[in-house]
C-alpha cells in the first residue's frame, strides 16, 4: 500500500541526502527556528520538516500537488491529525512487542501474530476514519489515498486475515510432514493444513481410522528438544511469511507517518502564526526560465517566530529582474528582508504557504547564500581569503537558473578592491542567468551597477526617516554614499540621555 501524499508517483524518502550547502543555508537563513516551530518539540517532525524544506521541488505540477493537499489539511486539520496519530500509535505499539534475541520460529510466529492482530485493529480504525473523511477532501493526493484505503481494506480483506491468524494459533496442534533423506535425516519439512479433527475412541471404532502417538516424559530433555526443533523447522516458512506481512504493514504506517508528518508540521506552524496575528498565503510559482519576484507584506518568518510583537512586512516588485541590490541605513532591515526572500523561496518550493499577503516568484534550480563571517578564530585564513574560498565552492556547484543571496560580501578589504571583486563575480553570475540578491554597504559597487541602467537590475534601499529612525521598510531607490552609521552612534553614545531614550 502506498500513500502518495508528497509525490504523485513515488514515496518521500526520509533517508535521502540533503544539499551539500545544507549547513550554510541553516545558519544564514536561521532555518532551525522554522523547523522547531513546525516540530513543536517532536524530533521526528523536525527531521521531516528539514528534509522536506531543504529538498526543493523543481516543477510546477509537484508544487501545486502538495499545495492542494495542504489546503485539504487546513480544512480538515482534526481528521488529518487523527490519521497521523493513528500511524504513530501503530508504530509505537509494534515497537513495544519486543522480540529480543529470540531466533526460534515459534517465538517469532507468536510475536508476528500479536503484532498483526494489533495492526488489524489499527487498519480497521483507519478504514473507519477514511469512510467518514473521504467526501471532505478534494485534492488529488487525498482522493487517491482514500480510494486506495477503500479498495485494499474491504471486509473481505479483514475476514481473510482474521481467519488466517486464527488458524495460525494451531488450537489442534501442529501438523507437519517430513521426508527421510540421506542418513535418515529429516528433509522437506512442510506445515500442513489440518483436515480432520482429533478423533475420539468411538470415532476411531466407527470410521476405522486410527492414529499413532507417543508421550514424552517431562524429564526427557533431549526428546523435548528434538520435538521443539521439529516444530520450529515446520513453522519456519510460515513464521518468515508472517514477519514479512508484518513488516509490509509497518512500512505502510511508517510512510503514512512520514508523509503526513510534513503536513502536521505545516499545521503546527500555521497555528503559531495565527496566534501571533501574522499573515500567510499560498504563493504562485512560475517556470525557472521566467524572472518573477513579487510580494506584498513579505516578512521574515524566523524573526516573527522569535518576537512577541508583530514585524514589518515589505512590498517588492522585481519582475523581469535578475539582479536586486539592496543598500541603505544600518540596522534598517536589509538582512532581514534578504532572509525573508530566501526562506520564502524554500517554503514555496516544498509546497508550503509563505509569510506574506501575496507572493509570486520563479522556481530556482538551487539556492545559495554568501554571508559575511566572523574572523577565523584559529587564524588559518584571513576574512577575505575565507570569503573567496566559500565563493569558489559556490561557483563550482551553482547552475543556471539558480538563486544566490549575498549579505555584505567582499567587505573584508578596501572599498575599491571589494567593489571590483563583487562586480566581476556578479557579472559572471548574470551571464549564466543566475538570479542575484545582494545586500551591500559598498557604494562604489552598488552605484557602478546603478549607472549602467541595466534593465534586468533593480535597486532597493532601507528607508531612513527624517529623524534618523528606522521604519524597516525596503523601498526602491538609488544607492546612497552613506549608511547613516552616525545614527547608531548617536543612539548609543548620545550625550542627552532623554533624547537618546526617545530615539530608541
Amino acid at each position: 500500500m502506498k500513500t502518495f501524499l508528497m509525490y504523485k508517483d513515488h514515496d518521500f524518502d526520509l533517508k535521502q541526502g540533503l544539499p551539500e550547502n545544507e549547513q550554510t543555508l541553516r545558519q544564514d537563513l536561521e532555518l532551525d527556528t522554522l523547523f522547531s516551530a513546525m516540530a513543536k518539540g517532536d524530533e521526528f517532525l523536525f527531521e521531516v520538516a528539514s528534509k522536506a524544506v531543504l529538498t526543493s521541488l523543481k516543477d510546477l505540477e509537484s508544487i501545486q500537488y502538495r499545495q492542494n493537499i495542504l489546503k485539504d489539511c487546513q480544512k480538515n486539520s482534526e481528521l488529518v491529525r487523527d490519521i497521523y496519530n493513528l500511524a504513530v500509535e501503530a508504530i509505537d505499539k509494534e515497537s513495544n512487542h519486543f522480540l529480543g534475541f529470540a531466533n526460534y520460529a515459534d517465538t517469532i510466529l507468536f510475536r508476528a501474530i500479536e503484532v498483526l492482530e494489533m495492526f488489524l485493529s489499527m487498519l480497521r480504525k483507519l478504514k473507519s476514519i477514511s469512510d467518514e473523511a473521504r467526501d471532505k477532501f478534494e485534492s488529488e493526493g487525498f482522493v487517491t489515498f482514500f480510494k486506495m484505503i477503500n479498495k485494499e481494506l474491504d471486509e473481505k480483506y479483514f475476514d481473510r486475515i482474521q481467519k488466517h491468524l486464527s488458524e495460525l494459533i494451531f488450537p489442534e496442534g501442529v501438523l507437519i510432514s517430513v521426508e527421510l533423506g540421506k542418513g535418515n535425516k529429516g528433509t522437506n519439512y512442510i506445515l500442513r493444513t489440518q483436515v480432520y479433527k482429533k478423533l475420539s475412541l468411538m470415532d476411531k471404532i466407527l470410521t476405522g481410522k486410527d492414529t499413532h502417538s507417543f508421550n514424552v516424559s517431562d524429564r526427557d530433555e533431549n526428546a523435548i528438544k528434538a520435538l521443539s526443533e521439529l516444530n520450529n523447522r515446520g513453522l519456519n516458512l510460515v513464521a518468515n511469511a508472517l514477519t514479512q506481512s508484518m513488516d509490509h504493514i509497518l512500512s505502510f504506517f511508517s510512510l503514512l507517518r512520514t508523509e503526513l508528518g510534513f503536513y502536521v508540521g505545516c499545521l503546527n506552524l500555521q497555528e503559531e502564526l495565527k496566534q501571533k496575528g501574522e499573515a500567510f498565503c499560498f504563493p504562485k510559482a512560475v517556470a525557472t526560465s521566467e524572472r518573477k519576484s513579487y510580494a506584498q507584506g513579505l516578512y521574515d518568518i524566523c524573526l516573527a517566530l522569535t518576537l512577541d510583537q508583530g514585524i514589518v512586512g515589505n512590498d517588492v516588485n522585481a519582475d523581469k529582474k535578475e539582479l536586486v541590490i539592496i543598500t541603505g541605513a544600518n540596522q534598517g532591515g536589509k538582512s532581514t528582508f534578504l532572509r525573508s526572500i530566501g526562506v520564502s523561496q524554500l517554503m514555496l518550493q516544498c509546497g508550503m504557504f509563505v509569510p506574506a499577503e501575496a507572493f509570486c516568484t520563479n522556481l530556482c534550480e538551487g539556492l545559495f547564500t554568501h554571508y559575511k563571517r566572523e574572523e577565523d578564530s584559529n587564524m588559518n585564513s584571513g576574512k577575505l581569503e575565507e570569503e573567496l574560498s566559500r565563493m569558489s565552492y559556490i561557483i563550482d556547484n551553482i547552475t543556471s537558473n539558480s538563486m544566490i543571496l549575498f549579505n555584505e560580501s567582499f567587505a573584508a578589504t578596501n572599498e575599491r578592491e571589494g567593489s571590483e571583486i563583487g562586480r566581476q563575480i556578479i557579472c559572471a553570475l548574470l551571464e549564466k542567468h543566475i538570479k542575484v540578491f545582494s545586500v551591500t554597504h559598498l557604494y562604489d559597487f552598488a552605484h557602478g551597477f546603478y549607472e549602467k541602467q541595466m534593465e534586468e537590475a533593480i535597486f532597493l534601499r532601507a528607508e531612513r526617516q527624517s529623524d534618523g529612525g528606522r521604519s524597516f521598510k525596503i523601498i526602491e531607490g538609488e544607492p546612497l554614499k552613506t549608511s547613516f552609521g552616525e545614527d547608531l552612534y548617536d543612539r548609543i553614545f548620545g550625550v542627552d540621555k532623554d533624547v537618546a531614550v526617545d530615539k530608541i
